[in-house]
Parts: structure tokens; sequence; C-alpha cells
């Protein structure tokens, strides 16, 4: 599949944040083409987080427009942009822990794009449980969750939402090297399935080997765009991550 001959999926346009004093997000722009897989880089701090909360409207842009599809939908809820079809996770799983893993999929069917009933929910959420390898945790409250299998539990929420572009918010941080590679065959079906997918990963053991195209930012802007070769091997991307391994080892060695 060659994505540049797809329509456009998402249009970020001099996209800026701030909070307070501080500029998160400057003057930043990005197109994606429908079944694209965009990997966002960039050391902490960078404004990852933000801009993927802004495209899923729980952050809404000091300046800039963000387009889905053709339709402007910088002003709209949270709920509502769901329904359209951008699905997330979170860095931190939003689960719920009371709830079994299959409970925690059908509540995503039920309340997700296009308001399934729950009559069909049950055989869905196996289905979508079966994808991300957790059928046999169906019944598993997901408090009894390993760290990897919430993970992948939060993936399959997200897929219960019926969306078309799908936001992996650190999904492989923490993970072994065996989960970082079936994460790597997950996020590779998941285009297969039809979708658009805009991933991040701090630690880039799972961007760098999906994606078709990277994007860094460093400080809330954008310092390089291209193949995952070209970013990686671009100086300015080299120099904004040895500059946070320098700041962690002086750390270190302060404590």
């Amino acid at each position: 599949m060659d994505p540049t001959t797809s329509r456009i999926c998402l249009e970020l346009t001099h996209i800026c944040r701030s909070f307070g004093r501080h500029q998160v997000l400057q003057d930043f722009n990005l197109a994606i083409r429908d079944r694209e897989i965009v990997g966002i880089i960039g050391p902490n701090g960078a404004g990852k987080t933000t801009l993927f909360n802004i495209i899923a409207g729980q952050v809404k842009p000091t300046e800039g427009t963000v387009r889905y599809h053709g339709r402007d939908i910088t002003q709209w809820p949270a709920h509502r942009i769901c329904h359209a079809g951008i699905g997330r996770t979170f860095q931190i799983a939003r689960c719920f822990p009371e709830m079994t893993a299959l409970e925690n999929v059908s509540m995503a069917l039920l309340f997700g794009k296009t308001m399934g009933r729950s009559s069909q929910c049950h055989e869905e959420a196996l289905h979508l449980l079966g994808l991300v390898g957790l059928e046999q945790k169906a019944a598993r409250q997901a408090r009894e969750l390993t760290p990897s299998e919430l993970r992948r539990l939060e993936v399959a929420r997200a897929l219960g939402t019926r969306p078309h572009l799908l936001l992996l918010d650190e999904v492989a941080a923490g993970l072994s090297p065996q989960a970082v590679r079936q994460s790597v065959e997950l996020v590779e079906s998941l285009r297969e399935r039809g979708l658009t997918v805009l991933i991040t990963d701090h630690f880039l053991s799972l961007t760098v080997k999906v994606s078709d195209r990277l994007v860094a930012l460093d400080q809330g802007e954008k310092i390089a765009e291209g193949s995952p070769h070209e970013v990686m091997h671009h100086p300015d991307v080299v120099s904004a991550y040895l500059g946070e391994r320098r700041k962690d080892e002086e750390e270190e060695q302060t404590v």
C-alpha cells in the first residue's frame, strides 16, 4: 500500500499550545494519509502527549486547526471526536480495575463510535481480546493483569470504539523485547484492518520498526520529518536524544 496515493485522514495546521508562559507546542503542522503509520518521537517534555490530547479533544489548541477527513474538529468535545472515528490509548492504562477484561472492552463497544447493542458486544469483545492476545484472560479482572497485558487491553478498548484513526501513546513503554515484537505484529495488523495509526514511543523500540514516516519534536517544535532512517540520522534528532541521555546521567550521579 502506498499511503501517498490515499486521501488525507488528519491535518494539523499551525498548532500552538501554551500553559501559562510555558509554550508546549509551537506552529506544528502535519498531514497523515489513510492507512499510514506515522510515529511522533522526541525526548521527555517534547509535547507528544499534548499533541495527542489536542487531536483527541482533551485539550484545545491555543492556536491552529485540526481537520479530520476535511472537517474542522478543533473545538469538538472529546466524545464527539471519538464517535467520529478517532480512538486512543493512554500512557497510564485507564481500564476499570474491578471489571473483567471482557467487560472493559464491552463498555467501549457500547459507548463508542456507533453505540453498539449489548447483545452484540460479547462476541465482538471476545474477538478484539483475541486480536491483542488476551482471549484467555477475558474473565480476569483488569487489576489482575500484568502491565504488558494492561497495555494490550488498552488497545482492545480503543479498538472497541471502532476508530478509523488510532492514537497509540507509549504503548510499548516498559515492555520486554518479546512483548515489543508482539506489539509490532499487532500494529502492522491494524493497518491490514484499514486503520490509520499515529504512535508515540519515547524509547523508539516500537515506533522505528512500524512507522512509514517519523516526525521528531523537541521542546514543542518539529525538528525533523521523513523516513525512519532519515530522521534517526538527523543531527538535531541525535542531539536532542543525546542531550537528554546526558541529563539523565547527570541526575543519576547526583543521587
